[in-house]
């Protein structure tokens, strides 16, 4: 009886012990975000050089790659990014048109316009506009067409290729990329970036970036 006793014990504890590393994997370490040690010249340049628009705040600085009906992109620039923008957190939005897969078409003429129209002049004002209307209404009024110029649709093509370059690239530091992906520096000078599909990962966001 009494080496049952000292199993079941033994059990018990185990279980506890399981049960509070599943709790911490759950709830905490599998939101938190990877710190980027390798390739970061590289992803800096090639986020530094995109067409990204951004409200010209003096703080740290937030790289976003989001396409325009993303609903987890919608949700962070609805929910997040104000919250930022109040602490001076300067969020890049890089607004990509995705490519058509296996015949199924992934964007439109008009945001293949509007996005051409954003890398171009880098317009915070166009993309306040541009989500201010149901993605499927908006008509890109007085922007230039991208389809049949080839300057614009090489543009478009540039922000498509920008996604195939940083994928091997964040999957080297354990992100897998999805929409939206954010890369910043904490205040340790790290770089820092996730796959921010989920409501569980801003709080690690804001908290590295002081919102």
């Amino acid at each position: 009886m009494r080496r049952f006793k000292l199993w079941a014990s033994a059990v018990l504890v185990l279980a506890v012990i399981v049960a509070g590393s599943w709790a911490v994997w759950n709830f905490e370490l599998r939101w938190r975000p990877k710190t980027i040690t390798r390739h970061q010249a590289e992803i800096t340049n090639l986020l530094q050089s995109a067409g990204w628009v951004s409200p010209g705040l003096p703080g740290k600085k937030l790289y976003m790659v989001s396409y325009r009906n993303c609903p987890e992109c919608i949700r962070f620039k609805l929910e997040e990014v104000p919250k930022l923008s109040a602490k001076n957190v300067d969020s890049r939005v890089i607004e990509i048109a995705r490519r058509d897969v296996n015949g199924l078409t992934n964007s439109t003429a008009a945001e293949r316009a509007t996005v051409a129209q954003l890398w171009i002049t880098r317009s915070w004002k166009l993309m306040q506009a541009w989500e201010a209307v149901p993605a499927d209404a908006w008509t890109a009024p007085g922007i230039p067409r991208a389809d049949g110029d080839m300057a614009r649709t090489a543009v478009v093509e540039s922000g498509r290729n920008l996604v195939d370059r940083l994928q091997p690239l964040l999957k080297d530091n354990g992100i897998n990329f999805a929409y939206p992906t954010l890369i910043w520096w904490n205040d340790k000078g790290e770089m820092r970036g996730c796959a921010c599909e989920r409501r569980e990962t801003y709080r690690f966001v804001r908290r590295e970036l002081g919102a």
